[in-house]
C-alpha cells in the first residue's frame, strides 16, 4: 500500500474477530515498530505483552472505572481532563460515572468492557532513565518527553496494518498507574505510557475524517495567515 494511503486509512479499530494472532505475527509487527524515530536512538520503550487471563481481566478492571469517567465528561460536552478546563464543570459531569457503568453491566458491553478478550494486548512503558525530557523542570504541563514514545506505538499500529491487522491505542490505564505497574511488576524507572490492543478487524475504517489543513496550520505566527489549502492527488483522495 502507498505510503499516504496508509496513513489515511489507518484508523482506530475497537472490533476484533475472535481469531488468535499469532505469536510470530505480534513479534513481526514490534520488530517493525522498533524502528521509530527517538530521542538520541535511546529506544526509551518497553513493552509487556500481556497473555495471561487473569492479568487480562485485571488490566480491564483498572481500564473501566476511567472510561466510565470519560463517557460522563464527554456527555456534558468537556473534553476529558483537558488541561485547561472547568474543573468544577468537570467534577459534577464525573459524578454520573457509576450510573454509566451500571447501564454498561446490564448490557452486552462493547471494546471496554470486553478487553481482557482482545486478541493482542500490549503495555507500552518509557524508561524514565532513557528519555531526554528537556521539559523536565517546567513549571507549567508539557508533553515533550512523549516524542520518544508515541512514534513507536503509532509504528505497532502502522506495522499492524501492514501485517492486516487492527488496532487502538489507548492512555486510559494511565490513570491507575502505580496499579498497573504493580501488577506487571514494573520497576520505579518504568512509566505506563500506552496500551495498544490489536487483532483481525472485524471490519476496516475506509474514510478517516479530520479537519483540514488551514484550520490547524498557519503561517510565522499561531495568529498568522492559514497556510493554502493542498492541491493534487494524495492517497485515493483528491484535494485543492
Amino acid at each position: 500500500m502507498d505510503l499516504a494511503e496508509a496513513l489515511r486509512t489507518t484508523g482506530a479499530v475497537r472490533a476484533f474477530t475472535p481469531d488468535p494472532v499469532p505469536d510470530g505475527v505480534t513479534a513481526r509487527v514490534l520488530d517493525t515498530a522498533r524502528f521509530a524515530p527517538n530521542g538520541g536512538n535511546r529506544q526509551a520503550w518497553r513493552v509487556v505483552v500481556v497473555k495471561d487471563p487473569a492479568v487480562r481481566r485485571s488490566l480491564r478492571d483498572l481500564y473501566l472505572p476511567g472510561w466510565y469517567e470519560y463517557l460522563a465528561m464527554s456527555g456534558a460536552g468537556l473534553t476529558p481532563w483537558a488541561p485547561v478546563t472547568d474543573r468544577e464543570a468537570e467534577a459534577r459531569a464525573a459524578v454520573r460515572a457509576p450510573e454509566l457503568a451500571a447501564t454498561s453491566a446490564a448490557g452486552p458491553g462493547g471494546f471496554a468492557e470486553h478487553l481482557d478478550a482482545v486478541p493482542v494486548l500490549l503495555v507500552v512503558f518509557a524508561d524514565l532513565r532513557r528519555l531526554a525530557a528537556v521539559d523536565r523542570d517546567a513549571p507549567g504541563y508539557t508533553m515533550v518527553g512523549g516524542a520518544s514514545i508515541y512514534p513507536f506505538v503509532w509504528s505497532i499500529l502502522l506495522a499492524a496494518r501492514a501485517e492486516g491487522l487492527g488496532g487502538v491505542l489507548t492512555t486510559m490505564v494511565v490513570r491507575r498507574e502505580s496499579e498497573v505497574r504493580r501488577l506487571l511488576h514494573a520497576p520505579p524507572d518504568l512509566s505506563v505510557a500506552a496500551m495498544v490492543a490489536l487483532g483481525w478487524p472485524e471490519r476496516r475504517p475506509t474514510r478517516l475524517v479530520r479537519a483540514p489543513v488551514n484550520a490547524f496550520a498557519t503561517v510565522d505566527r499561531c495568529d498568522g495567515p492559514p497556510v493554502a489549502a493542498p492541491t493534487g492527488v494524495v492517497g485515493s483522495e483528491r484535494v485543492g
